[in-house]
């Protein structure tokens, strides 16, 4: 075999090797997920990879922590990363435990997955979340019931008694460079006596609730038939007052009529009086005479009769 034929193989060979040190070395960052960088000579690497491919040398190595939001569950199923019964037990103020089902969602800074590589001593995101997170989910998820009735949990302060857990849970995961977005109690479970105990407050809540609704009610109709009653008694005060002021303008009128009529009477006869005179009076006498003259008998009683019912008296006497 030639030389040039040996050169061709070997050079062949070691492209070949090339290639395959070249994608071994080539790592991918996935979407929502960033890479530290970590040698044995040069420690944690101050260049974060982001998503992509990069190359990276053989003696360095990378691991992947998620800074987009991912979910996880504490449940008695085996729902998302839950493997087995994850579920837990926590207190309450007046002394009861309850077994919960719990999903949280969280993500890692950005900014500061250096120093969390660092605090956790290489370890990757999952295995910070099933070593650290999740533990301390459920004790500080503990310290929040701990200061809620059962009633309370298990009744109408359900999304209260979440929001109280996330916030706190928050708080303490900050430090570390953890950002917990939300923390959910999915299901809570109580013994027999519990559920009868939380019922009777619930029935009695909504018996409260319908009593008050009812007397609300019974207000509000008292308050319509109070005012119904005004309107009523205001108007018919207003037509008492117009009637009252009718009869007085009836009053006035009738008086006023009967003052004018009488004026006009005393007019009248004024005129009348001013009238008659002597000659007029006598003349009056003589057209109204009919002829007849008036006959006169009598005695020492002077008794006036007609004439002849004086004569038919005379005749009886004799």
């Amino acid at each position: 075999m030639s030389k040039g034929k040996i050169g061709g193989i070997v050079t062949g060979v070691v492209l070949v090797i090339a290639l395959i040190v070249f994608f071994a070395c080539m790592e991918k960052v996935p979407a929502g997920y960033v890479g530290i960088v970590y040698s044995m000579s040069g420690g944690v690497s101050d260049d974060v990879l982001t998503q992509g491919w990069h190359f990276v040398e053989p003696t360095k190595e990378v691991t992947l922590y998620s800074v987009g939001i991912e979910q996880s569950y504490l449940t008695a199923g085996k729902d998302g990363d839950s493997k087995d019964d994850d579920s837990f037990e926590v207190p309450t103020s007046d002394g009861k435990g309850l077994k919960v089902d719990l999903t949280f969602t969280y993500r890692y800074d950005a900014e500061r997955v250096a120093e969390l590589f660092t605090r956790f001593k290489g370890q990757s995101g999952k295995e910070v979340r099933d070593s650290f997170i999740k533990p301390n989910i459920m004790s500080w998820t503990k310290e929040v019931t701990a200061k809620y009735p059962v009633t309370d949990i298990l009744g109408d302060e359900r999304a209260n008694l979440n929001s109280a857990v996330s916030e706190y849970i928050r708080d303490k995961f900050e430090p570390y460079g953890i950002i917990i977005e939300n923390v959910s109690l999915i299901d809570i479970d109580a013994d027999d006596e519990t559920r009868a105990s939380v019922q009777r407050k619930v029935n009695a809540q909504q018996e409260l609730e319908l009593a008050q609704i009812e007397q609300k009610t019974a207000n509000v109709q008292a308050q319509k038939d109070k005012e119904v009653a005004l309107i009523a008694a205001e108007k018919e005060r207003e037509v008492e007052a117009i009637n009252a002021e009718k009869a007085k303008i009836r009053a006035e009128g009738e008086a006023e009529a009967v003052r004018i009529q009488a004026e006009a009477q005393a007019e009248a006869n004024e005129m009348i009086a001013e009238s008659l005179t002597p000659e007029l009076i006598e003349q009056q006498k003589i057209t109204k005479w009919n002829g007849d003259v008036p006959r006169v008998y009598g005695g020492d009683s002077l008794s006036i009769l007609p004439i002849d019912d004086a004569k038919d008296e005379t005749e009886v006497i004799e």
